[in-house]
């Protein structure tokens, strides 16, 4: 999805979480999770030596967890990382080509970062593909979103890097805690969007 919080940059909402080590980073051929601190649901692996791949899944339906990926009014409540940050700017043109923004700002001192792309596919419910740009960077984010069962729905969202450098350095940078704080948050926002809160 556009704008998991990037960890590369010393004021993200990530930065405080847990890091992984590029060294203890799973090889592409074990593809084996990264345990989280805040969320033991959400898992990250290496699928090739270019890409990483979150998945997580979420106790709503399909079309729920969707919406709450990519409305702005949603996105704003849950896409924070770990407590002390808000997000000012979330805009999101959900079509192919259109663009997406995402800022943050950590209450404490003001500090703030951000994120953009373009949005390659959207196949409304079921997968998104967008570019993601920070700091002069660039990934391509490939987000698929699953049915299991009538009220349950896998995410998995893939980031490939034009670099294994540049993979390792988003691992190493802490961003799994950031991630899975995020979610955590996410799926006790999902009931109340069920209930039109």
């Amino acid at each position: 999805m556009p704008g998991t919080p990037s960890p590369t940059s010393p004021a993200s909402p990530t930065s405080s979480a847990s890091s992984v080590s590029p060294a203890s980073t799973p090889s592409a051929s074990s593809a084996s999770p990264l345990t989280t601190t805040a969320d033991l649901r959400t898992e990250i692996t290496t699928p090739s030596d270019l890409a990483f791949a979150i998945t997580r899944e979420f106790d709503a339906p399909r079309e729920l967890v969707f919406a709450a990926f990519t409305e702005p009014r949603h996105v704003s409540r849950w896409l924070l990382g770990p407590d002390g940050w808000s997000m000012p700017v979330c805009e999101i043109d959900l079509r192919e080509g259109g663009a997406w923004e995402y800022r943050w700002r950590s209450d404490a001192d003001g500090a703030e970062f951000g994120m953009s792309g373009r949005y390659r596919l959207v196949d409304r419910p079921r997968r998104l593909v967008n570019t993601e740009v920070f700091e002069g960077q660039e990934s391509v984010v490939t987000t698929e979103f699953t049915e299991v069962g009538a009220r349950r729905t896998r995410v998995v969202q893939t980031s490939v890097f034009p670099s294994r450098e540049l993979r390792d350095a988003v691992l190493a940078s802490g961003m799994e805690g950031g991630v899975s704080t995020s979610h955590h948050r996410l799926a006790g926002l999902l009931p109340l969007l069920a209930e039109g809160a």
